[in-house]
């Protein structure tokens, strides 16, 4: 439904247009029979102008969310690929082989030891000895310290109380 929203607005301005026009056409229909605009056609012709007032003002708003949501797809894009560089940075740091950086980003995803072995088609045995050898390079002793190491890298603030962060791949105090 979201995506078609803007095709589904842009159709009710459509129809919204259609009728002003029709209502437009009428006030002046009446008027030229009546030889002007009298005072019982003047809140007619104002509606009329409201309308179209309305319509451009609905279609200035639609133009402005649709130029919105494309910034902030492209700020998601560029948000992306720079958190898959700190994540490529953190697996060239830890020294991981071709297969330790699959199975770590496909762990950095969320997925589990079976789904892993299913997407890379190998055995659980497998895919549980290249996650020791992650956690081993990583100085971590679990998913949850190698995420947090990569987090780490994230966040804006001093992580130390002298202001220095940790180097990469060494574990940091947990108060």
């Amino acid at each position: 439904m979201k995506h078609r929203l803007p095709a589904l607005i842009m159709a009710l301005i459509a129809v919204q247009v259609i009728c002003a026009i029709v209502f437009f056409v009428d006030v002046m229909r009446d008027a030229a029979d009546l030889g002007g605009v009298g005072w019982g056609l003047l809140p007619e012709a104002l509606a009329s102008l409201a309308l179209f007032v309305g319509i451009a003002f609905e279609a200035a708003c639609l133009a402005h969310l649709l130029r919105r949501k494309a910034s902030l797809e492209r700020s998601v894009g560029l948000a992306s690929s720079a958190l898959q560089g700190v994540i490529e940075n953190h697996f060239d740091a830890w020294k991981l082989t071709a297969s330790e950086r699959d199975v770590a980003a496909l762990m950095v995803k969320g997925l589990s030891i079976s789904e892993i072995a299913g997407v890379r088609g190998s055995a659980e045995g497998t895919v549980k000895a290249h996650l020791n050898a992650i956690y081993r390079k990583a100085d971590a002793r679990n998913r949850a310290e190698v995420l947090s190491h990569i987090m780490d890298t994230l966040i804006d603030r001093p992580l130390l109380s002298g202001g220095e962060r940790p180097p990469a791949g060494t574990r940091r105090a947990v108060n």
